[in-house]
């Protein structure tokens, strides 16, 4: 039995006719799409609420890195003031980017897309139908005037209730080229529209990884590049066969890719020359270095230290197996570097405001990502924040320092976040080794820890 009807069963509607479920889940959608559209109406009011003239009057004078004015709707939609979108994304749930989003679409209903906006509000168009063409008309290039926009919303309104996703995008994109606002394109000319268009690219697909460690590529090449490519390809590949390889052509084929790559040579891979300042024992320039920083739990038992199977990779944020890694420094061009284990549970100190490296790599290890409400920014491109702010004047006044340079006082901020903390009305405190609790300016409470971000609600009375 599936675990739908389960859940029926277990909600007191497993009697219900085939035809009554059908009428409750019509009832459910309904129930969400107005959940939607209210929901939309109440972030065009939360940015009513914060227009940039709230920034102007609450600041006597200007201090690099504070607030400032958002643009995130098209021409003719009020301007918003910048840090008022964090907190509507904490209490959603939602990213600061997702929650920047939602009220771009809202404003841009409200102001440019009217007709939309009200078949949202009745009920006709779902919200997220209505937010498809904002996202539109929003990034559209070039970019929309009210006049056009207008034309859009007159179009589109009458259908966007009754056509396909896929139907809609194109309306919205003929309606705009029908109003003379695209840009010509001369490779759509039938004849010579080629001349005018350059097809050649590389595409490395690295949002899809494999669960093998494996991901597609795609190019399109200059013939001469092409045919040069596929004989260094045939060449490596066979080389490989020679040196004893079983694997499959097409696999010695995807590998000698890879070698293109870590040594930057055309033609000849296996041939020897002089090695210079430049260049390897086997004659080869030297690789261009990528940096990848892979992180695997290991358990110290009587034969030695044994590591999981599976671990993680700091770039993208992707599942590393450990016979991936396995392979990688298999290869005689791969230059492994092992850094000492890190302590991420020790309390390192330093004295002053500065953060030494030590300390910078075991935060950074702790925290992964940012650590504001939802955030995922990674922790490398983050600035360190003292939780506790260092007083820079407490020695000199023969004060004890109240925010030390130590790990249990620091944290990883993008500066987006960092700015926010510094500018507004937005708290935190460290509750345990890489947990934090955050305050909104308006009382919600978030922890945040390496797990990701939960609401603390309210202690009842």
């Amino acid at each position: 039995m599936s675990e739908a009807l389960s859940m029926a069963r277990e909600a007191g509607v497993d009697d219900l006719t085939a035809s009554a479920l059908l009428a409750a889940l019509r009832n459910r959608k309904a129930v969400e799409d107005r959940a939607a559209a209210d929901q939309l109406d109440l972030a065009a009011r939360w940015a009513d609420l914060h227009p940039p003239e709230s920034i102007h009057l609450a600041a006597a004078f200007t201090v690099p890195g504070t607030e400032h004015e958002e643009p995130i709707a098209g021409e003719g939609c009020p301007l918003v003031a910048e840090f008022c979108v964090a907190e509507l994304g904490a209490v959603l749930g939602i990213s600061t980017t997702a929650a920047k989003k939602l009220i771009g679409h809202a404003l841009e209903l409200r102001h440019r897309l009217p007709r939309l906006w009200a078949q949202v509000q009745s009920g006709t168009v779902p919200a997220w139908r209505a937010r498809l063409v904002a996202e539109a008309t929003i990034h559209a290039a070039p970019t929309l005037t009210r006049e056009p926009a207008g034309w859009v919303d007159d179009q589109v309104a009458a259908v966007a209730g009754r056509v396909a996703t896929a139907q809609l995008d194109r309306l919205v994109a003929e309606t705009i080229k029908r109003f003379d606002l695209a840009s010509p394109d001369p490779a759509s000319d039938p004849e010579d529209g080629y001349l005018h268009v350059d097809p050649r690219h590389v595409t490395v697909h690295d949002q899809d990884v494999h669960y093998a460690g494996t991901i597609h590529v795609e190019a399109e090449l200059d013939l001469a590049d092409a045919l040069d490519l596929d004989h260094a390809l045939a060449h490596d590949a066979a080389a490989q066969k020679a040196l004893g390889s079983t694997e499959t052509l097409d696999v010695r084929r995807a590998k000698a890719l890879g070698n293109l790559a870590r040594t930057q040579t055309a033609l000849d891979l296996f041939h020897t020359q002089g090695a210079t300042s430049q260049e390897n024992a086997d004659g080869l320039p030297a690789a261009r270095e990528l940096v990848l920083h892979a992180h695997f739990d290991g358990t110290l038992t009587n034969v030695g230290t044994v590591f999981g199977p599976t671990g993680r990779m700091e770039n993208r944020h992707k599942l590393l197996l450990l016979e991936q890694i396995r392979s990688w420094c298999g290869d005689s061009r791969t230059k492994v570097t092992i850094k000492p284990v890190v302590d991420l549970s020790a309390n390192l100190t330093a004295p002053g405001y500065d953060i030494p490296d030590r300390i910078r790599e075991q935060v950074i290890l702790r925290d992964k990502t940012c650590v504001f409400p939802h955030c995922t920014r990674p922790a490398r491109g983050c600035d360190l924040d003292h939780v506790i702010a260092f007083d820079h004047h407490a020695e000199a006044d023969g004060r004890p320092q109240p925010g030390p340079t130590q790990t249990d006082n620091l944290a990883c901020l993008c500066r987006s976040h960092h700015r926010l903390k510094t500018h507004t009305a937005w708290r935190y405190q460290t509750a345990g080794p890489g947990v934090f609790e955050w305050t909104s300016p308006h009382g919600h409470h978030f922890r945040r820890d390496r797990s990701g971000t939960t609401r603390i609600e309210p202690e009842r009375p």
